[in-house]
């Protein structure tokens, strides 16, 4: 545990997205027992154009010109910045020298803004960690000088091509100069490995108190109840590029008795899908994030059916944590993500083996398994997770051992 320091967190994701982070929820784990600035990425200049029709890109643009306050309290001990100098937005120029002079300033712009925060909060032998800002915190180590400096890998944002056009040499220059490099995935902590030896595994959290029923007080849906036994299910985005639709239509097949029912909701190939001609497949529609305990608690086997390709095959897949937080047999597709779980679930590959799992998850489910399987989810807190990445800061800090 690190308690009473100083933590400065950058990343790609900004305090006020709307939509889950993990930087936010590391963030405030770190917070209850340090000082946090949480820093917003700078405004650029293609992003500015959306003044008009994004409030927040306004916000930015009222702070820049001093009318709103930059630097924000969002609870005690925590602060989130928003920058006040906006940056060229480069990802057009070709890669190389002249790309790394224009980046280097954007780098100072940014590191100016940062350092009037640490002046006016007071910050001294901060931590400085990075989710995943592979340009515009490539030099920030130099420029500001924290004690320690980690960089977090959550997602291969290189196989996307707004990131592959400069993070394929960018990325791993600054994993050589990370202090510490912690990583929610198997797989980018092996790439880690490639650039530091000092690229670490750490998991990830969940808000798992919503999914622990060890009183028994979550009640089944209404909607769930009235599907017959057993049931196999998902709860999630029913996307295409990550979830494998021809695996669901063998499963209702193989299978007539079993029930596929899947909440969330599902784009256009889902949609005009074979699976809504299916009589033994259910589709039960968007839900509150709230209710998907709820859900989970009605199912008798959880599944994660993902395809395997570069958006699956290294993303830590959270909801694998909720099912097993219920006690839940679960299947999922094998992927590198999926070594982590390995111990508590039913990993399979081609859909043959896939009926296999499913088969053996119901058949071997037991009290004993259940009570594992909770202990597992359960300890994959955004404390315990925290903790871990405190571990290997705190090894860099006293000089790692032999």
């Amino acid at each position: 545990m690190i308690v009473g320091r100083d933590i400065i967190v950058v990343g790609i994701q900004p305090w006020d997205i709307e939509i889950g982070s993990n930087c936010k929820n590391i963030a405030e784990e770190m917070a209850r027992f340090n000082r946090v600035l949480y820093v917003n990425s700078p405004l650029d200049r293609n992003t500015k154009k959306k003044a008009n029709t994004d409030e927040r890109v306004a916000k930015r643009l009222r702070i820049s010109a001093n009318q709103e306050d930059d630097l924000v309290e969002i609870k005690k001990n925590m602060w989130n910045l928003y920058p006040k100098q906006i940056v060229e937005s480069i990802n057009w120029v070709p890669d190389g020298f002249l790309y790394d002079l224009v980046n280097k300033r954007r780098n100072s712009r940014f590191a100016e803004d940062i350092q009037t925060a640490i002046d006016r909060l007071g910050f001294k032998d901060f931590i400085l960690f990075n989710d995943s800002s592979m340009f515009l915190g490539q030099y920030l180590k130099e420029m500001l000088k924290p004690k320690t400096y980690a960089y977090y890998m959550r997602d291969y944002l290189t196989k996307n091509p707004y990131w592959r056009t400069h993070g394929l040499r960018l990325e791993p220059k600054l994993i050589a100069k990370a202090d510490v490099v912690v990583n929610n995935s198997t797989l980018y902590t092996e790439y880690g490995l490639q650039f530091t030896k000092h690229s670490y595994m750490v998991g990830q959290g969940c808000d798992v108190s919503l999914f622990n029923d060890e009183d028994n007080l979550i009640p089944i849906p209404d909607d769930l109840k009235t599907i017959a036994k057993p049931i196999i299910g998902y709860v999630g985005f029913l996307s295409s590029r990550r979830l494998d639709i021809d695996l669901l239509i063998h499963l209702a097949n193989a299978h007539k008795e079993w029930q596929i029912v899947l909440v969330g909701p599902e784009d256009d190939q889902f949609k005009a899908s074979e699976l809504h001609q299916i009589e033994n497949v259910h589709f039960l529609g968007s839900r509150d994030s709230s209710e998907l305990p709820n859900y989970i608690k009605g199912f008798d086997v959880c599944m994660n059916p993902q395809l395997i390709n570069d958006a699956t095959i290294g993303n830590y897949p959270r909801k694998i944590d909720e099912y097993l937080a219920m006690g839940k047999p679960t299947v999922a597709t094998a992927t590198k993500a999926m070594d982590y779980f390995r111990e508590n679930t039913y990993l399979a590959t081609t859909h043959e083996q896939w009926v296999e799992a499913v088969e053996k998850a119901i058949s071997e489910d037991s009290v004993t398994l259940q009570k594992q399987r909770k202990t597992c989810g359960l300890s994959h807190s955004w404390e315990n997770n925290v903790k871990e990445i405190y571990k290997y800061i705190d090894a860099f800090e006293k000089g790692w051992p032999d």
